[in-house]
């Protein structure tokens, strides 16, 4: 009786653990959308690769001490991990920004904008491929109802291209390549999340990713100024540390410690999370009007997390 009695709680703990794990992505990806409210004013007197380069020194001397607490982790490091660590620091941080920036820049906007929604497919596959993960029977539905939940918050009723030729170009490669890189950064960190602790995952994410910076900010050559004396430098500052520990270290240590139970596939489901973040800031915050269509794409995505969180606990099927 004993035996049984402790084979069922290890089943409950084990369920219970998966599901908070799966909650802890969807926390940690609904904070990056907290990003807005602290870049607007430091956009003010910084480029977009000043700050993420400023950001990221900050996160620099926060992730440091926790990776030196967990040196050891680094002693089994081999080549497949320093490749999986490059796609998670330099591509799904500065590759895929920088790409997703210039598809904005150089073609259509909705066609950009939708492309990239197919961020979730190329995780998937990735997560089949790489970490040969395999889906729940139902997982198909929920994949639809996920998507079309985010179609609904991004346009609405409209169709957001007139024609096929709105897809055909630089700029949609562009917007691929960066759904692709995005989507194989959440199948490289779960990789690495199977040899690693969370903390150190998250350090070298950070970490890796200043070198690159350092570059990408020189090659652009823009001056550093601040206008507005000692008042505005003392609220860049403010707001650099608070975008830095928010929706930057927080989240991003949420969103590992999560991944670590959380298959692949799912997690890039629970990062829908992120833009129901933007259109409640955008409601509260910048008082804009939430439609109709928003509203039904916010219920359609919570209902798919709510059962996708269930079938995360579920035997795995083909």
């Amino acid at each position: 009786m004993s035996n049984v009695t402790a084979s069922s709680s290890t089943k409950v703990g084990s369920t219970s653990a998966l599901r908070s794990g799966f909650w802890l992505v969807v926390i940690g990806a609904a904070l990056w959308g907290v990003d807005p409210l602290f870049r607007i004013i430091l956009l003010k007197s910084l480029t977009s690769s000043q700050i993420v380069l400023l950001e990221h020194v900050v996160l620099f001397l926060a992730a440091s001490p926790v990776l030196w607490r967990h040196r050891a982790d680094l002693k089994g490091i081999g080549f497949r991990q320093i490749g999986a660590l490059l796609i998670v620091s330099w591509g799904g941080s500065a590759g895929a920004t920088i790409l997703f920036t210039m598809a904005l820049s150089s073609g259509d906007l909705n066609a950009v904008l939708l492309l990239q929604k197919l961020q979730p497919i190329f995780a998937i596959g990735l997560a089949a491929l790489i970490l040969k993960e395999r889906l729940p029977k139902n997982f198909g539905p929920l994949i639809v109802l996920a998507l079309v939940g985010t179609y609904l918050l991004t346009f609405g009723w409209s169709i957001p291209f007139g024609h096929v030729n709105n897809f055909i170009g630089v700029s949609s490669l562009m917007a691929l390549g960066a759904a692709a890189l995005w989507g194989g950064s959440t199948v490289m960190g779960r990789y690495l999340l199977g040899s690693m602790k969370y903390e150190t995952v998250t350090s070298l994410r950070f970490i890796l990713a200043l070198p690159l910076l350092f570059v990408i900010t020189t090659l652009e050559g823009a001056p550093w100024q601040i206008h507005g004396g000692f008042g505005a430098s003392a609220a860049i500052a403010v707001n650099l540390l608070l975008q830095a520990l928010l929706p930057g270290l927080l989240s991003m240590l949420l969103y590992y410690k999560g991944l670590s139970t959380t298959k692949a596939s799912f997690a890039t489901l629970a990062e829908l999370s992120f833009p129901m973040t933007g259109v409640i800031i955008n409601w509260i915050v910048f008082q804009q009007l939430v439609t109709i269509p928003q509203i039904l794409g916010f219920a359609l995505i919570w209902v798919a997390l709510f059962f996708l969180s269930n079938q995360q606990s579920k035997p795995q099927t083909l």
